[in-house]
């Protein structure tokens, strides 16, 4: 799917381009690091297969599974939807699901454990405490991930060291995370910046979510996540009323 597919007649869209105009610039080993993504990629199915890719949507997320497209990868490809995505994220499913080859499971919270949370807490639980914050992460994405883990040996996320200090040491094979329980954690853009992510966007014309042109670098669910301003780090806009050291949900901690 082009992006001038996606884009016509749809008023929502004309800022459409915004983020690849100003952030495809790719480093000067740009074909070596899509050389080693490759690599992992493949071994991923050869080693390490049952193995599946977490999407949430985002820039880096839509690179890897347009890769395992391209390549014809047995790696199907699962979205947390928690009740909480934006709009825009949500069409960006459907339409992955229309279009992509790769199996695009779709994981949500337990229903009647969401009214639970709200019901005793309220909807605006996150902005009140850490510890409800987590909680509402618990219910809405860290169960359901599990899940999506169950009988997979490894799992392929798009985490890179240049996300947040917090990110800065990611391996391209993490043994060591907590929310696997076991599983193999891989990560095949550890070593790519934003400017190789929206370059290879800008090359084969990948669709990808449009809060990107709004200055959203990461997204995740609507009520913790903002736009970020100039000079503000990437995961800026996550949970931005909380200490820099507390911005993960969970499906990233570490032993």
């Amino acid at each position: 799917m082009s992006l001038s597919s996606t884009s016509i007649g749809n008023p929502a869209r004309q800022q459409r381009h915004q983020a690849i105009a100003l952030n495809a610039n790719p480093t000067s080993n740009y074909a070596d690091k899509l050389t080693e993504t490759l690599a992992l990629l493949q071994m991923a199915v050869t080693e390490f297969s049952p193995v599946t890719q977490a999407s949430s949507l985002g820039a880096e997320d839509v690179v890897m599974t347009h890769l395992i497209n391209q390549n014809a990868l047995n790696i199907p490809v699962f979205v947390l939807d928690t009740g909480a995505l934006h709009h825009e994220t949500l069409a960006l499913l459907e339409r992955t699901q229309a279009y992509t080859k790769a199996v695009v499971r779709v994981y949500r919270p337990a229903h009647e454990k969401v009214l639970s949370f709200v019901k005793l807490h309220g909807q605006d639980a996150m902005y009140q405490s850490l510890e409800l914050r987590k909680a509402c992460c618990q219910v809405r994405k860290l169960e359901p991930l599990a899940q999506a883990l169950q009988g997979q040996r490894a799992w392929l996320t798009g985490l890179r060291r240049e996300q947040s200090n917090n990110r800065a040491e990611v391996p391209l094979i993490d043994r060591t995370d907590e929310a696997s329980k076991g599983q193999i954690k891989l990560n095949p853009l550890a070593n790519w910046t934003w400017g190789d992510v929206w370059h290879y966007i800008a090359v084969n014309e990948v669709d990808y979510n449009p809060l990107h042109d709004q200055f959203f670098p990461s997204v995740g669910c609507a009520p913790c996540t903002r736009a970020i301003s100039l000079g503000e780090e990437f995961r800026a806009g996550r949970w931005w009323w909380e200490d820099e050291t507390a911005k993960e949900c969970g499906l990233h901690a570490k032993k």
